[in-house]
């Protein structure tokens, strides 16, 4: 594991530990250094990471600041969510307005007649290609969507429209890139990959999109509470 990294995981782990009174501001950079026994720029990568994810604030003069709110929710974040919008760019491969199949029109809840948008594009992130997504969204809720659309974000395109996201439900398996995906990703073709395959729900329950991810650099950390009752339940016997 990479210095900058270990300083993450670690921080990350004091972060959110149970201590009276709870912790809510790191040390200085400076401090920080000598405890890591790493350099000062190491330990700026590291609290970079931390702010891009929403679990410090950096507060020039006054310290480094841990977020409550992030504290107190599940963190997850991966190789995408931790990136600025700045340094991933898309290119829009195809668009096209399709007919639903049977479990389409059951996910997004159409009549057999009703459109749905399917589109793929690549996903840049620091000038690499590393996914390729298709994605699926009712041509009724977004009658507007576009080239300029798909390659800018689609969260804040709903959100836009007025439309209120609650939550993403996302399943995650280990693949081999095939021919075409190779080509355009520009790798290998059996490299490993990831393939997320995400339904994103709307307030009140309506799903707004499904995609599927395939993903040739994906890295996922996620803090969750322990959950008793499944550790009980998986050491049951019928």
């Amino acid at each position: 594991m990479k210095k900058k990294e270990f300083v993450t995981q670690d921080l990350l782990s004091k972060i959110y530990q149970q201590s009276s009174p709870p912790l809510n501001k790191l040390p200085p950079e400076r401090q920080l250094a000598e405890e890591y026994g790493v350099s000062r720029f190491t330990i700026r990568q590291a609290l970079e990471k931390l702010v891009s994810i929403g679990v410090i604030n950096v507060v020039q003069g006054s310290g480094i600041y841990i977020s409550e709110r992030a504290r107190s929710n599940p963190l997850v974040y991966n190789s995408i969510t931790e990136k600025r919008f700045d340094q991933i760019a898309f290119r829009l491969i195809s668009l096209h307005k399709k007919l639903p199949d049977k479990e389409e029109r059951q996910v997004f809840g159409l009549g057999e007649h009703e459109y749905i948008w399917q589109f793929c594009r690549v996903r840049y992130v620091d000038n690499q290609r590393v996914q390729i997504e298709t994605s699926k969204l009712p041509f009724s809720d977004f009658p507007d969507l576009n080239q300029q659309i798909i390659e800018s974000s689609i969260q804040q395109y709903v959100l836009g429209r007025g439309l209120q996201i609650s939550h993403l439900l996302t399943s995650y398996q280990a693949i081999s890139i095939d021919k075409q995906q190779a080509a355009l990703l520009a790798c290998k073709r059996g490299q490993p990959a990831m393939q997320i395959n995400s339904r994103g729900i709307l307030a009140g329950g309506r799903v707004f999109e499904i995609s599927e991810v395939i993903d040739i650099n994906y890295s996922c950390t996620y803090v969750i509470p322990f959950n008793q009752d499944n550790l009980s339940f998986r050491q049951t016997h019928p």
